[in-house]
């Protein structure tokens, strides 16, 4: 059974997960962090909590997303794991840190590729992959049926769901993946987006005013 620390990092005020389990292995997903105080606050729960980080999953590869993917895949030895259609987009990401005014030493190395349908995870802990396109081309979020929640990076967020005025988003195909996808997993499933607080998935398709399930 998963344990879920969230961090709030970077100027973008996004969500960083870190899951891990009773054996002391972790999964960290979309680590934000920016700048040597955040890879600091990350370093120091992980060492003070006596984890071992074996994989590193981005849900997409937005610049917010993966500003600390070098970090982490230096530090602890790790492949980012992504969906191929986010291959360029993690290419392009260090252009838009210089639009956004924030430039950043981008991840320049080996990848894996996810496959929806497949499992990911730790062993005896699963993460079910989940295709979601809209906000971006490649996104995935990854659903634990046993700790009921999902990690939905930037597809749904509590009253509100991803923007998709950038390159590769489609408004349609965003609607089609949460009602398709998301709204078909269980009511008390928790949510925990890549920005703002959690939900769960009955309350979004009760009241989201962007998508109702």
């Amino acid at each position: 059974m998963y344990n879920v620390k969230v961090f709030i990092f970077s100027p973008i005020q996004e969500n960083t997960y870190v899951l891990f389990n009773q054996q002391r292995e972790a999964v960290i997903v979309d680590p934000g962090c920016y700048g040597s105080d955040e890879e600091d606050e990350l370093t120091q729960f992980i060492e003070r909590e006596g984890l071992k980080p074996v994989l590193l999953l981005n849900t997409h590869c937005h610049l917010d997303h993966v500003f600390g993917n070098k970090f982490v895949a230096e530090k602890w030895g790790l492949v980012p794991h992504i969906h191929q259609l986010e291959k360029k987009v993690l290419d392009f990401a260090p252009a838009a840190g210089l639009m956004w005014n924030m430039p950043f030493d981008n991840y320049q190395g080996e990848l894996a590729y996810l496959e929806p349908g497949d499992t990911t995870g730790l062993s005896g802990d699963p993460l079910q992959i989940l295709f979601a396109p809209g906000h971006s081309p490649g996104s995935l979020c990854f659903y634990s049926s046993e700790g009921r929640f999902v990690v939905s990076g930037d597809v749904l967020f509590r009253g509100s769901v991803g923007r998709t005025d950038l390159p590769g988003g489609n408004a349609n195909t965003l609607k089609e993946s949460i009602q398709q996808v998301m709204y078909h997993l269980p009511d008390d499933t928790v949510v925990y987006s890549g920005h703002g607080l959690s939900t769960t998935i009955g309350e979004e398709k009760r009241s989201n005013p962007f998508v109702r399930g």
